[in-house]
């Protein structure tokens, strides 16, 4: 499946953005997907999930109550919902998509897009 996202940009903190993350090439609806993040300097590190039929989603510890995961399977797209915005949540943010359901390990994820820049100015 090829991933492609989009959204991001400069904003600064406080505000909220959308990611977008457009798949193609498969059946969308079989793929557990993922967001995941990488600082400048820093490891890829786990954003948030959601199952392949949007039931269920986790979120790591600094998105929970501020970012939101969601997907429209008729759309073939999953969205990151990201509000209160922090200048510690600039990063390149990355979707993913694997076949196994939803996990934190980024390692289990077999696609990936190339990535979206989100910039948080204080």
């Amino acid at each position: 499946v090829q991933l492609q996202a989009s959204g991001g940009g400069l904003v600064q903190a406080g505000g909220s953005l959308r990611l977008s993350c457009a798949a193609s090439g498969r059946t969308f609806s079989n793929y557990a997907m993922g967001w995941f993040r990488q600082a400048l300097g820093k490891e890829r590190e786990f954003v948030a999930t959601i199952s392949w039929n949007g039931g269920t989603w986790f979120y790591a510890d600094s998105a929970k109550g501020r970012f939101t995961i969601s997907r429209d399977n008729a759309k073939n797209t999953v969205y990151l919902q990201m509000n209160s915005l922090k200048p510690e949540d600039t990063a390149v943010y990355y979707c993913a998509a694997n076949l196994d359901g939803t996990t934190t390990v980024k390692s289990a994820y077999d696609y990936w897009g190339q990535g979206t820049l989100v910039t948080v100015s204080s």
